[in-house]
């Protein structure tokens, strides 16, 4: 089930066309990844589905109602400009948000107090916003867009301005969020955040959209039928239906060969011919990575 749909959205800012006929789905339970270059749309779509802007053509659902403000408070939104009251303290800031997300303040309380013990920041409370470090106030934002218990969470590179550190303990939580049946939308740069923590991506480029799908069937589509060798000994020659792509010696005399297989030949077949040949010591399968598909499909400017 899709706890969202967009059907060919289109929005434009005078003569810029920021969204051109996308339309996407995302599965409820899911961590979707909203991909793209700068200028692609990601922004225009979030600012869409949160209401501040409207489509000029096209329609969101959100469990199959048309979106409206009831659905505001499903959502919990982390832009990447943040944005809180410098000179509010951190728990009269929290409680305040929560309250305008509808909840009484005694499930406000509990809820903040419930985030304060999480990250070990009980010291906080009575602390102005300005006097906290950038990584500190990133927590804090964090804390008010989850605490409402949202539906839907969209968050926006997330991870910017927190240390290695703070990134695993965000990572986590996230994780933690998706456990307990939150769905979220994850907007970012950061590739290698893609590869850890999303099951479905949507790649923006140029307006429109160029690639959908869960992370797995997209990576098995563009899977190359390209093998990585570890070997000992070169590989002068080898038969026909394999083609030798790279072949470079390591510092401790080993090889590591790339093989592509052609015509319809297998890997048992390779592995077969290469143990006539060399020893092996390793032998896998070249996955692209997420930071390689998206290159190649925004360099390459395709459209679906």
């Amino acid at each position: 089930m899709n706890i969202l749909t967009a059907n060919n959205i289109h929005k434009s800012y005078g003569d810029f066309k920021a969204l051109n006929n996308v339309s996407l789905a995302i599965p409820e339970g899911s961590i979707f990844g909203l991909l793209g270059p700068n200028g692609a749309g990601k922004t225009t779509l979030i600012r869409i589905i949160t209401q501040i802007i409207a489509t000029d053509q096209g329609s969101v659902t959100i469990n199959n109602e048309p979106l409206n403000s009831n659905h505001i408070r499903e959502i919990g939104y982390l832009p990447e400009e943040r944005g809180l009251y410098k000179k509010m303290k951190v728990g009269e800031h929290l409680l305040y948000l929560a309250q305008l997300k509808g909840m009484s303040k005694n499930e406000s309380m509990e809820r903040i107090k419930f985030w304060f013990k999480r990250f070990e920041i009980a010291g906080w409370w009575g602390k102005k916003v300005e006097d906290l470090s950038k990584g500190m106030q990133q927590k804090v934002q964090f804390i008010a867009t989850v605490l409402h218990n949202p539906k839907l969470l969209i968050l926006d590179e997330p991870f910017s301005g927190f240390d290695p550190i703070n990134v695993n303990i965000i990572k986590d939580e996230i994780l933690n969020l998706a456990k307990e049946g939150s769905t979220i939308i994850f907007s970012t740069h950061r590739m290698e955040s893609v590869e850890e923590l999303c099951d479905h991506i949507v790649l923006l480029n140029k307006s429109e959209k160029v690639l959908e799908g869960s992370k797995k069937s997209i990576k098995d589509t563009y899977k190359t039928n390209t093998y990585e060798i570890g070997h000992k000994n070169l590989i002068d020659e080898i038969e026909d239906g394999f083609q030798i792509k790279s072949q470079n010696q390591m510092e401790d005399g080993s090889f590591n060969t790339s093989i592509t297989i052609l015509n319809g030949r297998g890997p048992n077949e390779l592995l077969k011919t290469l143990i006539d040949k060399v020893e092996v010591h390793s032998f896998m399968e070249k996955i692209p990575s997420m930071n390689e598909i998206f290159i190649s499909k925004v360099q390459g400017g395709a459209h679906e």
